[in-house]
């Protein structure tokens, strides 16, 4: 397939205290027979033993690599990470993939304070000097990846993916747009009316009311979408904590606000007259995609997601992947008008050595990483060969930010290659890094479709909300003595405010009655809410 490079665990934890204290006293490994054992994801398109990136890094560092493997389904990989480390069977290195598995800060701070994850700080100074220019260029980087006690036990991903920080937008057909003479909605009563349309006036033109007006999934929220027209919705998804905002000084969950309330109430009437898909709040991105490519005929009117690439083909044949453009952030009833922002920090470690592996092993390894905060290896290890993968920019080439000299060029290339290790090599995503890059002027083709993006972004960026209702979740280190009750509440109440919400829009709970919104918010507090805001009040206060 062609596309266009776009940039057992409960019986483990019985056992886990005891070897975690076994494994912190371990001796580097004695038995790899000189080889550094890494622990990393492997996909179908070939083993990490025969990646060519596996083998330019190995002849240029001197190392050979054993490679412990797992997969890139995320549940999978973390209960094979977690069993390894809870068994103390594991390995010298891990190279991990954020939206996969990584490790979380708790685990940092664990393993970190166990001395089973060994620090990198003095690894960095003397044999990682882009990396330090790296963090001296982006001082938020470095601050993010330092542990309380100034150590740095894990790497992280740097990402400044414009589009990415806007992660929820409102995809819409514009070809149906132009079929039913309809302009783009800019309020929340204009989608409903362009909603109707899309669902009564058979813009497929099939003689069929078979039309799907507004659909998503349930890895990426339509709540936070539709939610902006009415309060602030902080980024959320299925595995990131639950939304919270600041309230002055008051750290406060979204979900339970009045303005929260009123835009459920909005969301739940669409879901009533049939002009929002009910399943986008169960189905998985498999079934969004199934929906936008349905082979009968053209039926998904708008779609809340990240890119248009994640519900359609890139590349249809009957040219459909063309035909949805952005929809700027809509203004509510009272003016409100926000667009949900995401971080460049990214709290998930993705590089760490452990307590079994060499000194010399150490320093190549961190050689590695260094290696890949480069230029160059950043485009080898994350894309591919040159020629293959990307081009170095020639005279005449834009740059997707046209007021930067161009530097490279992206190809189209063969998603079956075993060339790169792709997201596992991927480090080092500035904004000028990436912005950089050339992209063709033809936004809908494949291979000009970071400019459609990035064109589509700019239109939710005015809409940022103002810092002093951001809650920097991202940049917060836990307290040990009290990690294992915040992350039972915190996963008690994201499952629950996600399992609310789509009963309230579903109708299984009456929104507009007020002995059911009181019994919601009163089954916050019984899971714990006030003592969540209490704790993440003096985590806040400590960065």
């Amino acid at each position: 397939m062609k596309h266009s490079i776009i940039r057992v665990v409960a019986a483990a934890t019985a056992v886990a205290t005891t070897a975690l204290a076994l494994s912190a006293c371990t001796s580097p490994s004695d038995d790899d027979n000189g080889k550094l054992v890494a622990f990393g994801p492997q996909g179908d398109n070939g083993s990490l033993a025969d990646n060519l990136f596996t083998q330019q890094v190995e002849k240029k560092f001197d190392i050979d690599f054993d490679w412990q493997t797992t997969t890139y389904d995320g549940s999978v990989a973390g209960e094979k990470r977690q069993v390894s480390l809870a068994s103390g069977d594991y390995p010298d290195a891990y190279f991990l993939v954020p939206w996969v598995d990584a490790f979380s800060r708790s685990e940092i701070l664990k393993y970190g304070q166990q001395g089973v994850l060994v620090p990198l700080d003095d690894l960095i100074d003397e044999y990682a000097p882009a990396l330090k220019e790296r963090f001296e260029e982006k001082p938020d980087w470095k601050e993010s990846v330092t542990a309380p006690d100034g150590h740095i036990y894990a790497i992280t991903q740097w990402s400044e993916c414009f589009h990415c920080s806007y992660p929820s937008k409102l995809w819409m057909n514009t070809t149906w747009l132009d079929k039913l003479g309809l302009a783009q909605p800019t309020t929340t009563e204009e989608l409903r009316d362009v909603l109707r349309a899309f669902k009564e006036n058979d813009p497929n033109g099939n003689g069929v009311q078979d039309e799907v007006a507004l659909s998503g999934s349930s890895t990426q929220p339509i709540i936070n979408y539709l939610m902006n027209a009415f309060t602030y919705a902080p980024y959320t998804s299925p595995s990131t904590p639950p939304g919270l905002v600041m309230d002055g000084d008051d750290v406060t969950l979204a979900a339970a606000s009045d303005g929260w309330r009123e835009g459920l109430k909005y969301i739940t009437s669409l879901a009533d007259e049939g002009l929002l898909d009910k399943a986008a709040f169960t189905q998985n991105a498999e079934a969004l995609k199934a929906l936008g490519d349905n082979a009968d005929a053209e039926v998904l009117g708008a779609a809340v997601d990240l890119h248009p690439y994640d519900f359609v083909t890139a590349d249809s044949p009957d040219g459909r992947d063309k035909n949805y453009d952005a929809v700027a952030p809509l203004a509510g009833p009272d003016g409100t008008q926000l667009a949900t922002w995401r971080s460049p920090v990214n709290p998930l470690g993705m590089f760490a050595l452990t307590n079994k592996s060499t000194e010399e092993e150490r320093i190549k390894a961190i050689k590695v990483i260094d290696y890949l905060v480069t230029d160059e290896g950043d485009r080898l290890g994350a894309m591919g060969p040159e020629g293959e993968a990307w081009v170095p920019a020639e005279a005449g080439d834009v740059a997707l930010d046209p007021e930067l000299e161009p530097t490279f060029k992206p190809l189209t290339y063969d998603e079956t290659s075993n060339a790169s290790w792709r997201s596992m090599g991927q480090y080092w995503d500035s904004l000028e890094y990436r912005n950089a890059q050339v992209v063709p002027e033809d936004v809908y083709s494949p291979s000009g479709y970071e400019r459609r993006l990035l064109n589509a972004t700019l239109e939710y960026d005015p809409f940022k909300p103002d810092e002093s209702i951001l809650f920097p979740v991202e940049k917060l280190w836990p307290d040990l003595d009290s990690a294992a009750e915040l992350a039972d509440l915190q996963t008690n109440i994201t499952n629950y405010v996600t399992q609310a919400q789509a009963e309230f829009v579903t109708g299984q709970r009456d929104v507009n009655d007020d002995a059911a919104w009181d019994a919601y918010l009163s089954d916050l507090d019984g899971l714990g809410l006030p003592r969540y805001l209490e704790m993440m009040k003096k985590l806040y206060d400590a960065i």
